[in-house]
């Protein structure tokens, strides 16, 4: 089960430590607002690129940014819940900004994981990752899972649907 660990300072003083006995950390970010299959997948394929995969969420303010002022469904703290649930994942910290370059320059993890939707070459931290040696691996399995899609499923079905009572 994971730990969420709020203070970046934290995070750095655990990565750093996991570091220096030898042990790889995978670093992954993302939104997982409605987790779905896909995410499961590319979690524990990230996971298993190393020995301990810590997740930055996206908080409620950078998602509503980046996927506009309906979204998140879900709040940072209960995605952080669900995310701490999976087996595969050791550590889940908040961050707010539109990309990771801010936080993978603070915790200087070994291996950043990015989903299928990227290659090496065009990861948007690229720089940044590769600027303090650490690796990319893309990971998981083609992006055809997308909670967008689930929602629309979800409103879709719900107009077939008769009003209950």
């Amino acid at each position: 089960m994971g730990v969420f660990i709020a203070d970046l300072d934290e995070m750095r003083r655990i990565i750093a430590s996991l570091q220096e006995k030898e042990r790889s950390v995978v670093f992954t970010n993302g939104v997982f607002d409605l987790l779905h299959v896909g995410h499961v997948r590319a979690l524990e394929d990230a996971r298993s690129r190393g020995d301990c995969l810590v997740v930055g969420l996206n908080s409620d303010r950078s998602v509503s940014e980046l996927k506009g002022p309906h979204l998140p469904i879900n709040p940072e703290m209960e995605r952080a819940e669900i995310l701490c649930a999976l087996s595969c994942v050791d550590y889940v910290t908040l961050f707010g900004d539109r990309r990771a370059d801010r936080i993978l320059e603070k915790l200087k993890p070994d291996v950043a994981a990015k989903g299928t939707d990227y290659t090496v070459d065009t990861v948007p931290e690229r720089e940044t990752i590769l600027s303090y040696g650490g690796k990319i691996a893309i990971v998981g399995d083609p992006k055809n899972h997308a909670s967008s899609d689930m929602m629309a499923r979800i409103i879709e079905s719900a107009g077939r649907r008769p009003e209950p009572g």
